[in-house]
């Protein structure tokens, strides 16, 4: 076994340039335990440990996965001799805006680094920032919780009860339950600019301008579309939309298949699905919306490159945010009703809800804008309400990943609702089933990828039939569970 530390530990690199691959690949041999450690070079990555009969078996089974992946053109290298890859971040522009009257902002929250990820509902509101960190807080502005991920966020998404965000480290972690856990584990190699989940299937557009599309059973495929740096993702149960620097690609969800092509003026930063159509905001000061077929409905003309966009449920009214600043609100037919500065920097990303339009900024800031009429008619006229600064001084301690797992034992499970699962192993895969009564033992489980152990029980809060049906996926708190 080719070694360069110790004899018991081979570490291999595969760096293919700027825009390769750059992860690395470690094997442990320990008696008769194997470690194998993977992922960006570094990084941590992520660790497997597998126990085998025999010592001998152990190092069979150890030369054999490096083999592998000499052949995949992996080479010893020595540690911490490759620097870790930054990841690829947008090129963010912000000047003051050129309009005299501010947006009405009711309250706003600063967490001090520039914010892609939003996302709002009716109980929470939910902030991700370049740091790592994400916020979730109330509609007033108070914070509920605070988390801390490894890396810079990109994303954050719902779909259905869940929670999940994307991060700079290429996983995607799930924040539904009481800690943060990790969901999905994306290729080293892509380095995610954006992502969407519809109904457990994960959509990643990254760098290069490819599509990934990945089931909860790992299955996937990739499809590069003709342009690069994909900032647009958006999915339904039918098609992918991909927006990139050449435009807008739409492909079938199951099979991969390209459905249509739609070139836009600019290169896409941002886009947004409902059921009025697909949104894409270009670098070309204009916001194109198409119907599910790729025609081009309509074209919204902003002032500078839109960077965000949203709409009303209704599809009544369209929102955009541009690199100065501004923010603008068009009538579905195109006309443009207002324009108005924030006063806290260019809105990364927005959302819109019951008459207030959310905002995270290239400031860090989280803002909530009356986006009613009289609000509107009252800052047109230099009338706006004083912004309420949400207290940062108790904010509540960061919850981390890989925080350990709690335990419970018969006596608890019984005095409370739940569902115990059993990890084992298929093949070279670690696998979840439920073995409480009343659910399908033969079913997949959605289930974090970072607690994994064979042979061990698992009691979660809930488990819930994935609307397609067949498969199950974990809800709320998950603990380990010792009969």
């Amino acid at each position: 076994m080719d070694a360069n530390t110790p004899d018991n530990i081979t570490y291999l690199e595969l760096s293919e340039g700027d825009q390769g691959a750059h992860k690395f690949y470690e094997v442990i041999v320990e008696g008769v335990e194997v470690k194998i450690r993977y992922g960006r070079i570094g990084d941590k990555g992520q660790q497997q440990t597998k126990a085998y009969p025999t010592t001998e078996k152990a190092q069979k089974e150890a030369a054999k996965k490096i083999n592998e992946k000499i052949h995949k053109g992996y080479a010893p290298a020595v540690m911490g001799a490759r620097k870790k890859r930054s990841p690829t971040l947008r090129s963010i522009e912000s000047t003051p805006a050129t309009v005299t009257s501010r947006a009405p902002i009711l309250w706003s929250f600063r967490a001090n680094s520039a914010a892609f990820g939003i996302f709002i509902d009716r109980d929470r509101c939910w902030l991700g920032n370049q740091a790592g960190q994400v916020f979730n807080l109330d509609h007033e502005g108070k914070v509920n919780n605070q988390y801390q991920l490894p890396d810079g966020v990109k994303c954050i998404v719902a779909d259905d009860m869940w929670i999940y965000v994307g991060c700079d480290d290429g996983n995607v972690y799930d924040l539904s339950g009481k800690f943060p856990r990790l969901a999905y584990e994306i290729d080293s190699q892509i380095d995610i600019y954006w992502l969407d989940i519809c109904d457990g299937t994960l959509a990643v557009s990254d760098a290069n301008g490819a599509i990934v599309k990945i089931e909860p059973t790992g299955e996937q495929w990739t499809r590069l579309s003709q342009g690069q740096a994909g900032w647009m993702v958006r999915c339904d149960r039918q098609n992918i939309y991909h927006g990139h620097s050449g435009g807008v690609t739409a492909y079938d969800l199951q099979a991969g298949r390209q459905l249509w092509h739609q070139s836009t003026e600019g290169m896409v930063l941002f886009g947004w699905l409902d059921h009025s159509g697909v949104y894409a905001g270009t670098s070309a000061k204009k916001l194109y919306r198409m119907d599910t077929q790729g025609n081009v409905q309509q074209i919204y003309s902003c002032d500078a490159s839109v960077y965000c966009c949203a709409t009303s449920p209704n599809g009544n009214y369209v929102f955009a945010g541009d690199n100065s600043s501004a923010i603008y609100c068009f009538a579905a037919s195109g006309k443009r009703l207002w324009k108005l500065g924030t006063g806290c920097g260019s809105a990364l990303s927005m959302q819109f809800l019951d008459d207030r339009l959310y905002l995270v900024t290239t400031d860090g800031v989280l803002a909530c804008m009356d986006a009613s009429q009289n609000a509107i008619t009252s800052a047109q006229q230099g009338q706006v309400p004083q912004v309420r600064q949400t207290n940062t001084s108790n904010l509540p301690h960061a919850v981390v990943v890989n925080t350990p797992l709690e335990t419970t034992r018969t006596a608890d499970h019984q005095s409370s609702q739940g569902v115990i699962v059993e990890c084992i192993r298929k093949g070279s895969e670690l696998k979840i089933h439920a073995i409480s009564e009343g659910y399908h033992s033969d079913w997949f489980v959605q289930f974090p990828r970072d607690i994994r152990e064979e042979g061990a029980k698992y009691w979660v809060q809930e488990l819930r039939e994935a609307a397609r049906g067949g498969f199950y996926r974990v809800y709320g708190d998950i603990k380990r569970y010792e009969s």
